[in-house]
């Protein structure tokens, strides 16, 4: 009798072999042991080693799942019970339930393929017989004008897109739905000429699709919405290992949070190739997984200025930081009317974490940061601020509606004007009034140095840059006079 630590190691195991299309003794070779060992693993009457659940774990591109189901083996515990989305009667947003939902992205150096695979659970009373897809690209994330310039002279088309897809192996066909410059829609449909393949109730089945882009108009990044009841949800990243990769990632919750992700990307050297592997159970619905990458040998013609020698400003530019100068910066921020364009704003928000990550790539925050959507070119009221500690804080319709008679001045930077940094006065506490996701309204004081950091995003949308706060004649300083990088703010009293 096997207890449930073993169950779960071996149901563990097995999904990743589904997912990844290996047999048994194909794993069993690339993990270098006997053709029967996997076998009788995953038959109970053997008892895995740690080796052979790391090997298996790299081997998979796992993202340590099947490691942490082995630690608890060896801990002697089960996994966590959780409720099965798939069980007959259960109730879900939908009807259809992704079990294991996993994506590939390979490039060349020139061209991204994705391929994407779903294991889908058919929890209705209906049988379903077509699933919708979305393809979606941005060459230049925080910079949509530019972006939108760039694809109506260069249009995404199905030509180059080389769009497959099956359903457990069988090729099927597709509809468009929608067919724009940097999107398209469409239902991907379970039958070909030679025959239908309905998804019926209480069956799953595999479904995989694949797509070419070209690095020219993909875009370092790659993301992922929970539309639908997911139970697992995986990410494999492939590059040359000559480009110098690393990867990060943002997770933006229902509430819009916007977050580091929870479970470690894992990385792996190969011949001449660097894989990335994460995945995460359970994703909350409506949750956005975003991760990001840049190539740290890359020369691509978009990079104008070199990082041993730019400018502070130009760092940020760079990383899709919009400067003094560009009218958006200037007017009050467009308002979300919520909750009806949550998911908008769930969107602004992802890009927002996305832009502080690339910011945090080129430069220290030791007093904390703070982005704001016009910052990345985007007229909407939303905006961060990630306290020195790392912890984020969403800010969707704020205004300030209450200042303390008690102030402090001191030296401020911007993202937009990153070359010079300003003496500014601002209240020592603040109370905002802003919005939940769901619509809710909340009012919150802050107080020395997280007051200056709201305060500063806030005035963003409304169009104010720090100067417009500055004392009478005081101008701002080079930041190679400022000495107080890398350091957080001073209080007295010891805060």
């Amino acid at each position: 009798m096997t207890t449930e630590a073993e169950d779960a190691f071996r149901a563990e195991l097995k999904r990743w072999r589904d997912v990844r299309g290996r047999s048994q003794s194909a794993l069993a070779r690339e993990v270098g042991y006997g053709p029967s060992y996997v076998s009788k693993v995953e038959g109970g009457t053997q008892r895995p080693s740690e080796a052979f659940a790391l090997a298996a774990d790299r081997v998979l591109q796992a993202g340590g799942s099947i490691a942490h189901a082995h630690r608890e083996l060896s801990a002697g515990r089960g996994a966590v019970p959780r409720q099965q989305a798939s069980e007959p009667g259960a109730p879900h947003e939908s009807s259809l339930i992704v079990r294991h939902e996993d994506t590939r992205l390979h490039f060349d150096g020139a061209v991204y393929r994705a391929t994407q695979r779903r294991e889908l659970y058919n929890d209705s009373p209906d049988p379903i017989t077509r699933y919708l897809i979305r393809i979606s690209v941005d060459r230049y994330p925080g910079d949509p004008e530019r972006s939108n310039e760039h694809y109506r002279a260069n249009p995404l088309t199905w030509e180059e897109i080389d769009l497959t897809a099956t359903v457990d192996g069988e090729p099927i066909g597709w509809k468009i739905q929608h067919d724009r410059d940097a999107f398209k829609e469409l239902w991907l449909l379970f039958e070909n000429a030679h025959g239908r393949y309905p998804l019926y109730p209480g069956e799953s089945v595999w479904l995989e699709y694949s797509y070419t882009v070209g690095a020219d108009k993909w875009g370092t990044w790659f993301q992922r919405a929970v539309r639908l009841p997911t139970e697992r949800l995986s990410v494999q990243l492939d590059f040359p290992s000559a480009l110098a990769p690393k990867v990060w990632g943002t997770e933006t919750t229902m509430t819009a949070a916007a977050l580091p992700f929870r479970t470690a990307i894992t990385r792996t050297e190969g011949p001449g190739r660097t894989l990335f592997a994460w995945s995460t159970d359970d994703p909350p619905l409506h949750a956005r997984y975003r991760l990001e990458w840049k190539f740290r040998s890359s020369n691509t013609e978009e990079e104008t200025t070199d990082t041993m020698t730019a400018t502070a400003s130009e760092k940020m530019r760079s990383v899709g930081m919009v400067q003094e100068g560009d009218p958006i910066l200037e007017k009050p921020a467009q308002r979300f009317t919520l909750p009806d364009e949550a998911e908008d704003a769930r969107r602004v928000v992802a890009e927002l974490g996305s832009a502080a990550e690339r910011a945090a790539e080129v430069h220290v925050f030791g007093k904390g940061m703070g982005v704001a959507a016009p910052q990345i070119g985007i007229d909407r009221a939303a905006a961060i601020v990630r306290t020195p500690e790392g912890e984020t804080l969403t800010l969707l319709n704020p205004r300030i509606i209450e200042e303390s008679t008690e102030t402090d001045e001191q030296y401020e930077g911007c993202l937009s004007f990153f070359d010079v940094r300003g003496m500014v006065p601002r209240p020592m506490a603040i109370s905002v009034e802003h919005q939940d996701i769901d619509g809710t309204v909340r009012i919150t004081m802050f107080e020395r140095g997280m007051a200056r950091l709201v305060a500063h995003e806030v005035d963003h949308l409304h169009g104010l840059l720090y100067r417009a706060r500055m004392r009478p004649g005081v101008q701002p300083i080079p930041v190679s006079q400022y000495k107080g990088t890398g350091s957080q703010w001073q209080y007295g009293g010891g805060k």
